[in-house]
């Protein structure tokens, strides 16, 4: 029976260890359903339609149905103030039931009907807010996604470095022990073997700490381990649409946001202006009643009332000018946030038009620094120069390779970066 629990246990074990391979678009997906922000922009989303809801309920009529049964016992010489002569002190006790409804509801008021479509635009701005942290959520993960990327892009050259470098070890002792080679060109070679492998357990352990981050970011299990299922990418050619500042205006859920609550704070100083208007409504109610249930009659009454502010102790300037003050500071704040998505919209198209250029010069770097490996390779094998030249030509192929692997993660950080400012990180890296 033990037995048979520790292998369950161990099958278990087994099952949630299996690495969790991810593309970018599953990422994406994951932390979009999974992240906690999002979850919470959601249901602020749900709270203000309930919002809604009930600031409708207002504009609708209120009915309520009721029973009951009481008994009552009057003391007619309080009621009135004096006391008949040869009259009893007081009546009952009797009892009375009713059964009925009644009802209220407001015929004119607009400070009503302003408050609901205010309730309306808060809909549309808690909507925007969702929009906007959905697309902080995949800027986070995307970013860390390409570190990812770049982290694993190093780990495969360091891996072809210490390769190579192990390669040219080997040659080193051939020829050393052919008596071509010396001991000094095998001691170098060494100690370049022992370099790259030293970058590859420093390029291996950032490539795990940068997965944990990812896991982080999209609130998976701390004992599965993620793999990467896309590899950098290298093409240059693939940029976002609409990369202008006015088409950043037009989608960014920021400045629409922004653009909805002052909608909304308008309505809230036409509604404390409106309450000074008078305000018409209708209530009553319908009974059936009488001293017991087999005796019962109807009883209604039914009255319209028009109420008038005089005096509110100043109440509806105060709401005014907060309204007022509200509606400035949203002016101000989308004045500064246009100024910020121009800058994000200039400063990322500069650098993925920096980076795509960085990337061809690295790829032709890549390319030279490999031939002059090979040739230096050669020149050793053949016996015309020393290994000197094939270390320098190994640190000049490494030098080439970070840098085209650091330029091929700007491009993607940049192309990233130009998505967010236009407002299409969701739209680019979630669809």
């Amino acid at each position: 029976m033990l037995s048979l629990l520790l292998a369950l246990a161990g099958g278990g074990f087994a099952q949630d260890a299996a690495p969790l391979r991810l593309s970018l678009r599953d990422a994406v997906s994951l932390a979009l359903k999974e992240n906690p922000q999002v979850i919470l922009a959601n249901l602020d989303v749900g709270q203000s339609e309930q919002e809604r809801l009930i600031a409708r309920s207002t504009l609708l009529p209120q009915i309520n149905g009721n029973i009951s049964e009481a008994a009552h016992r009057v003391n007619l010489e309080a009621a009135i103030g004096f006391r008949f002569p040869n009259s009893p002190q007081h009546v009952g006790p009797y009892y009375t039931f009713q059964a009925g409804a009644s009802f209220q509801a407001p015929v004119f008021d607009l400070s009503l009907w302003r408050r609901y479509h205010a309730a309306q635009f808060g809909v549309e701005a808690s909507r925007e807010q969702e929009l906007s942290v959905r697309e902080e959520s995949v800027l986070l993960v995307v970013s860390q996604y390409l570190g990812g990327q770049r982290a694993a892009a190093d780990v495969e050259a360091a891996q072809s470095r210490m390769d190579l470098a192990q390669a040219l070890y080997n040659q080193a002792v051939d020829l050393q022990r052919s008596g071509v080679g010396t001991g000094i060109d095998a001691l170098r070679a060494n100690v370049q073997l022992q370099n790259e492998t030293q970058r590859l357990i420093y390029a291996r352990t950032q490539l795990d700490t940068s997965l944990f981050a990812l896991a982080r970011l999209l609130s998976v299990d701390p004992s599965r381990k993620l793999e990467l299922a896309d590899q950098i990418g290298a093409d240059t050619s693939v940029t976002p649409a609409d990369q202008t500042i006015e088409q950043a205006y037009a989608t960014r859920p920021e400045l629409r946001q922004i653009s909805t609550q002052m909608r909304q704070a308008e309505l809230a100083l036409q509604s404390a202006g409106e309450q000074r208007l008078p305000r018409v409504s209708v209530n009553g109610y319908w009974v059936q009643m009488g001293l017991r249930p087999g005796n019962v009659i109807p009883a209604y009454q039914y009255q319209a009332s028009l109420d008038i502010p005089l005096f509110t102790g100043g109440r509806i300037q105060a709401q005014r000018a907060e309204a007022d003050i509200a509606i400035r500071q949203l002016r101000q704040r989308e004045r500064e946030l246009k100024n910020r998505i121009a800058l994000e919209v200039k400063t990322a198209t500069a650098q993925l038009e920096s980076a795509r250029n960085e990337v061809q010069v690295a790829n032709q770097g890549v390319d030279l620094a490999r031939q002059e490996v090979t040739q230096a390779r050669d020149r050793f094998e053949a016996g015309v120069a020393n290994n000197i030249e094939v270390i320098t030509a190994q640190d000049a192929l490494a030098r080439s390779s970070d840098n085209q692997i650091a330029a091929l993660y700007r491009f993607n950080q940049s192309r990233a970066d130009l998505a967010h400012a236009v407002g299409r990180m969701e739209l680019l890296y979630g669809k």
